[in-house]
């Protein structure tokens, strides 16, 4: 197989990976409302676990996480043998996070795509994906946003990649996910500043079961 053409059908395989929307799907498996109807109306963990249902918020937030990372370590493993260059790498990675953003089963109405990007950070250095996810738990644990620790996550992570990395294709894209997460937290970046962002745990008004 030649190596453009591979790299095309990893990148198309990682964005139906990534299309995947695991908190609709456990939600329907517990027996809970869809995650689009209540609370932020986001189809990620955090929303999830608006419902009261630990359990589904934590299988949400690692199959999101996942499917970020999956992909991406199978991308690096094969690299060499493929003949791919680091771009190849970092396309397949982005490529699941964009399938979370917009996901082909699930009429393209995705999350936020914070623990996908945090899969896929994982993947590409374990030290850069622990790094972020301090970044995210620090901020978390002082300030109890789930929003806020993930805004100043996507800010530190770029950076973070060029101390621990370097500068190269993978810098890329780790600023344009960076980007993209930032551009989905606009809503909940004017809910901080107006004061009326919901705090982790928060429970949303009842919802009907799905």
């Amino acid at each position: 197989m030649q190596p453009v053409f591979a790299s095309l059908v990893a990148v198309v395989a990682a964005y139906l990976v990534g299309s995947l929307s695991f908190a609709v799907i456990v939600s329907r498996v517990f027996g809970l409302a869809d995650p689009r109807t209540y609370g932020s109306k986001n189809p990620g963990a955090t929303n999830v676990l608006r419902s009261g249902n630990k359990g589904a918020a934590v299988l949400t937030l690692l199959f999101d996480a996942v499917k970020g990372w999956v992909p991406t370590v199978l991308a690096l493993q094969h690299a060499d043998a493929l003949a791919w260059p680091a771009a190849s790498v970092v396309a397949v990675g982005v490529a699941a996070f964009l399938g979370h953003l917009w996901p082909i089963f699930f009429r393209f109405e995705g999350g936020k795509g914070v623990a996908t990007a945090a899969g896929v950070l994982l993947g590409l250095s374990p030290w850069l994906g622990l790094a972020t996810l301090g970044v995210w738990l620090g901020m978390a644990i002082v300030f109890r946003y789930s929003s806020l620790a993930s805004i100043v996550a996507a800010v530190a992570a770029p950076f973070l990649y060029a101390a621990l990395v370097g500068l190269d294709a993978g810098a890329v894209g780790v600023a344009v996910m960076s980007l993209l997460l930032l551009w989905r937290h606009a809503p909940n970046i004017r809910k901080l500043l107006a004061g009326t962002e919901s705090r982790i745990g928060q429970k949303a008004a009842p919802a009907d079961k799905a």
